[in-house]
């Protein structure tokens, strides 16, 4: 039999319009609360509303302390309300307590979201739209490869695959920088901008149909929301496969590409899920590296080059490719290896050398069933990579030679032309060893 807490945490949504916003119910809990916690602006707009006597715990700075505020309340019996802004299951506080406290022992009374506030005011529909919370540590402005870490790196991933998008803003992260975002990343012509200022306040501003150019020039008020909506179909590029004039190549030598073929089975090598973390080691043109991060829309591909002039060329193709969850750097495996994340999946197009470090020290981070794939094309990179695998425990692995021939035409006819034949290694750590 499901029994009700007979005095739960009240954790009442609220706007800045005050006690206007609230509804009869509401209002007549805060009076009554014993302990009433919010944010400093909360708390000083509802003050004339306390009881007298009533304890104020002010959460700024101080999130984690709430939820032994409220145990401390509750085992007093204690009657205990929390102020949040808005909807407080929409990136709100509910969430967080539920899950230090639990769900029986609070009771939320939720209210309008000021996104719901600022989609009215441009009569935007919304049932559709992906909401993100940019309200974040400030990680600077947004550059072209910036890493999971960044506190706009959600919305840059978002912006790829939704037409509508609200966002809850920060003071660093303001609308002008989301606009820069999106100039960035080559989604300056894509989107329409609407920043609700001030909402429910006296000095309440709309500014609608703003383009990303227009509001990476501007300054906003600190308190604020923005609506962000395409005008401009997605594109609809190829996820695998494409063949090798889609990417760029140092001309008039022909830079290092890993040939379609070749590519394409690599990948399917890989085994690659929707939230790979991926290494793409001497990237070359980058082929190998910007189709994985198509196929893995939640995960990152982190690629590295050591040559400049095939550096320059990757991020030429990174910037045409139209994703936002790769990050190339120049350098030399594995030289720099170590600030990134352990990976599910790992490619090596080239070495620069290191070839039986490089495979001992990825089969040692490589995530639970994570892949190493390998292309060689010289016996003795095949020999050293084979022998560097064998010597390691509880790893399992094997050899794929490829060759394709591809037609051409001579005269009126065509003949098949032969590319170079290509080993693909791949290991796999065995289940049950670390």
């Amino acid at each position: 039999m499901d029994i009700k807490d007979p005095n739960p945490c009240r954790v009442i949504g609220v706007l800045d319009d005050g006690t206007a916003s609230l509804s009869q119910t509401a209002l007549a809990l805060l009076r009554s609360a014993d302990v009433v916690i919010g944010g400093a602006r909360t708390l000083a707009l509802f003050e004339r509303e306390f009881k007298a006597g009533a304890v104020r715990h002010d959460l700024t700075g101080k999130l984690k302390e709430v939820p032994e505020w409220v145990r401390a309340a509750r085992a007093d019996n204690l009657s205990c309300v929390v102020l949040a802004t808005g909807d407080p299951l929409c990136h709100g506080i509910a969430p967080y307590l539920a899950q230090h406290l639990c769900v029986e022992a609070l009771d939320i009374l939720p209210n309008l979201s000021t996104l719901q506030l600022a989609c009215a005011r441009i009569g935007l529909a919304w049932q559709d739209a992906c909401i993100v919370s940019v309200h974040a540590k400030d990680a600077g402005e947004w550059q072209r490869g910036s890493v999971p870490g960044h506190g706009l790196y959600a919305l840059a991933q978002a912006a790829r695959q939704h037409a509508r998008l609200l966002i809850l803003t920060s003071p660093d992260n303001s609308p002008d920088r989301i606009a820069r975002l999106l100039l960035a990343e080559g989604m300056g012509d894509d989107f329409l901008m609407a920043v609700a200022e001030n909402l429910l306040q006296p000095e309440e501003r709309v500014l609608a149909e703003l383009t990303p150019q227009q509001a990476a020039e501007m300054k906003f008020a600190a308190l604020n929301v923005v609506l962000l909506w395409r005008i401009t179909p997605f594109a609809r590029p190829v996820r695998f496969g494409l063949a090798d004039a889609e990417f760029a190549q140092r001309q008039p030598e022909k830079g290092l590409i890993t040939k379609q073929e070749v590519r394409a089975v690599s990948l399917a090598r890989l085994q690659l899920r929707a939230d790979s973390v991926v290494w793409d080691i001497g990237a070359g043109s980058g082929s190998v590296g910007l189709e994985a991060a198509r196929l893995c829309p939640q995960g990152h591909v982190y690629a590295t080059e050591k040559n400049d002039a095939d550096y320059a060329i990757a991020g030429q193709n990174h910037a045409s490719f139209g994703v936002s969850n790769y990050s190339l750097y120049l350098g030399k495996a594995p030289e720099g290896l170590d600030a990134w994340p352990d990976p599910d999946a790992v490619f090596i197009g080239g070495s620069g050398g290191e070839l039986a470090t490089l495979i001992s020290g990825i089969m040692a981070r490589m995530r639970p069933n994570g892949t190493l794939v390998m292309n060689f094309v010289t016996l003795e990179n095949l020999a050293t990579a084979t022998a560097t695998l064998q010597a390691l425990e509880g790893v399992s692995w094997d050899v794929l030679q490829l060759q394709a021939a591809r037609s051409k035409p001579i005269l009126h006819m065509h003949r098949m032309a032969a590319e170079n034949p290509v080993w693909i290694v791949c290991a796999r750590r065995e289940a049950g060893h670390d």
